[in-house]
């Protein structure tokens, strides 16, 4: 009953759309109206209308609803079944060096730095406001005003990459029981030295996850005078625990019920109201 109280007010709209945004002969053949969701985390649905001579051919016990579009047509859509889930396992509640043990173990995969291997002497930028800021992979972060073109007025060191504590902090990461956030982190410590706490900077630079090129999307500063930078890349989405979740997307299926069927239909309905009538009377 759920799905279909979320899944009747997406047919009414899309079916009452039809009419002002898409002609009839944009329905056929096989014509997506759009595509709903309530929210990210919940599954996509998308209308289709199919023709008449190539109509939906749906499986037992689907539930179907006949709509109406403003032209007066009647559809029967048949709305996909509600899947519930055997287990509230995920893949994300593993533990994480389990998950890494037996991923590598059996698909012989490439570690996270092996796919970050690209980035090899590349140093991507990334600019907000004021400040730039440069990340070189596997040397330096800085933060940098510049003017004129490539004149650097001013500069601080956010860190340099130190390969203890990038092992030091992946090694306390992987016990880890969850993993909220896919990225993997490098460490980069001894930068400039901050005046407000007296030590060095330091800044976190976490791989993510990304289809388009490489780029620097974020820098926050977690407390004083310690960064976290965001760096998104497109080979680190090879490794199954990076990459992105997709939304689940069901379809709704619509066909155009005939004329003739249609004044059948009606003729019943009309018989089936007017018994009701005399009973009532």
């Amino acid at each position: 009953m759920r799905i279909t109280q979320i899944l009747l007010p997406l047919l009414i709209v899309s079916l009452s759309s039809i009419s002002s945004h898409v002609c009839a002969d944009q329905i056929f053949p096989a014509h997506l109206v759009g595509t709903f969701s309530r929210n990210n985390r919940e599954p996509k649905y998308t209308i289709e209308f199919l023709p008449e001579d190539a109509p939906f051919h749906p499986g037992d016990n689907l539930e179907s609803m006949v709509m109406h579009d403003k032209q007066g047509r009647r559809f029967l859509c048949f709305l996909p079944k509600e899947e519930e889930s055997s287990t509230g396992w995920t893949s994300t509640q593993q533990n994480i060096s389990t998950v890494l043990m037996e991923t590598d173990k059996q698909l012989k995969l490439k570690t996270p730095d092996e796919l970050l291997q690209p980035l090899n002497e590349q140093c991507l930028l990334r600019q907000e406001g004021w400040w730039s800021y440069e990340f070189c992979h596997l040397r330096s972060v800085r933060q940098l005003h510049v003017e004129d073109g490539p004149k650097i007025v001013q500069e601080f060191s956010l860190g340099k990459y130190d390969p203890e504590a990038t092992a030091a902090f992946n090694q306390n990461v992987s016990h880890a029981s969850t993993m909220k956030e896919r990225y993997h982190s490098h460490i980069y410590t001894n930068g400039t030295t901050c005046d407000l706490t007296g030590t060095p900077r330091e800044v976190e630079v976490r791989f993510v996850c990304a289809e388009t090129r490489a780029m620097v999307t974020s820098i926050t500063e977690l407390s004083t005078c310690k960064y976290a930078l965001t760096v998104q890349c497109p080979t680190l989405c090879k490794h199954p625990l990076f990459q992105l979740e997709k939304p689940v997307s069901h379809t709704i299926h619509c066909n155009l019920i005939p004329q003739e069927e249609d004044t059948s239909r009606n003729e019943e309905e009309r018989v089936v109201d007017e018994s009701f009538k005399v009973a009532d009377s």
